[in-house]
C-alpha cells in the first residue's frame, strides 16, 4: 500500500480533504487536486502535494494528469470525489447551469479517467474511486438537475467496471448520505436564486428552508466518516463495487425502492415538514 499513487480531485474541502489526510497518515503518495489549491498548505506537511484543477476546463484536466505522472510515471488510485449540488425547478434552472454542473459532476470527471485510463492498462492495475451519492439511487424535491448527474455518473461507472475489469482496474461507487459539509448551503442559496419572481418562487422558499434545516441538524454525518470509507475503498484487496454510507442512505434508498412512486413523492414534498 506505501507506493501506491494517488490523485483525488475536491481536495480543498469536505470529504476531498479528510480523504486526502487519512491516506497521506498511511504513507501513500497523495496528489490533491482543485481550484483553490492554497486551502491544501496544511496538508503539505503530510506529504499531499497540491495540482491545480478545473473539472469544467479540459486543458487543466490534461495539466494535472501530466503533473503527476511527470513525477510519479504512473497513478495506482484515481479518487472522482470534486461535485457540487445545484438545485432549482427544472423550467426555471439556466441550461448553462445545467451545463456547469454535468461539467463538474460527470464530464470533467469522465475526461479526467479518460487520460488516466491508459497509465493503469499499461501498469496492469488500477482503482477508480467515484463519489456518488444517495442521490444517485433516488431523488429530492427541486433537485432534477442534481440528481440526474448523479444518476449519470452511476451508470457512467457501471458501465465502466465492465469495461475494465479484463485489465484488473477496479471501479467503485461511494454513495455518501447527508453530511455536514457546506453543501447545503450552497444548493439551498441555488434553489432560492433560481426560482426567485417565478411561479415556483414559495415553493423553492419551503424546499430552501427544509435543507438549511437538515445541514444545520445535528443527525448528519461528518466528512471524516465519508473519507475513512474512501480509504477503506482505496486499501481493501478486493473492495466492494458499492459504499452506500452516511445519514439516511440506507433507510432512504429502502423507501425509494419499496414505495410506490407517488408515495415518495409526498414524502419528499413533505420532507420540509418532518
Amino acid at each position: 500500500m506505501n507506493a501506491r499513487v494517488v490523485l483525488i480531485t475536491g481536495a480543498t474541502s469536505g470529504i476531498g480533504y479528510q480523504a486526502a489526510a487519512i491516506l497521506a497518515r498511511h504513507g501513500l503518495r497523495v496528489y490533491g487536486a482543485g481550484r483553490h489549491i492554497d486551502q491544501l498548505k496544511p496538508l503539505t506537511g503530510l506529504g499531499v502535494q497540491p495540482v491545480p484543477l478545473d473539472l469544467s476546463n479540459d486543458d487543466s484536466i490534461q495539466k494535472a494528469v501530466e503533473a503527476v505522472l511527470s513525477r510519479e510515471s504512473r497513478i495506482d488510485i484515481l479518487i472522482n470525489n470534486a461535485g457540487y449540488g445545484s438545485y432549482g425547478p427544472v423550467e426555471e434552472v439556466a441550461i448553462s447551469e445545467v451545463r456547469q454542473q454535468f461539467e463538474v459532476n460527470l464530464l470533467g470527471l469522465a475526461r479526467l479517467t479518460q487520460l488516466v485510463l491508459p497509465t493503469m492498462r499499461a501498469q496492469g492495475h488500477g482503482r477508480i474511486i467515484n463519489t456518488s451519492s444517495m442521490a444517485g439511487r433516488m431523488v429530492t424535491y427541486m433537485g432534477a438537475w442534481y440528481h440526474a448527474t448523479k444518476y449519470a455518473l452511476e451508470a457512467f461507472s457501471d458501465a465502466l467496471r465492465m469495461e475494465t475489469r479484463q485489465f484488473n482496474i477496479d471501479v467503485v461507487l461511494i454513495e455518501p448520505g447527508a453530511i455536514a459539509t457546506n453543501w447545503g448551503r450552497i444548493a439551498a442559496d441555488h434553489l432560492e436564486d433560481s426560482a426567485h419572481g417565478g411561479p415556483y418562487q414559495e415553493a423553492a422558499q419551503q424546499a430552501a428552508q427544509g435543507l438549511r434545516k437538515l445541514y444545520n441538524s445535528r443527525w448528519l454525518s461528518k466528512p471524516d466518516s465519508i473519507a475513512q470509507v474512501i480509504a477503506k475503498a482505496a486499501s481493501t484487496r478486493r473492495p466492494k463495487t458499492r459504499y452506500l454510507v452516511g445519514f439516511g442512505a440506507k433507510p432512504l434508498v429502502a423507501l425509494h425502492a419499496l414505495l410506490p412512486d407517488r408515495a415518495f413523492d409526498f414524502i419528499m414534498i413533505h420532507a420540509k415538514d418532518l
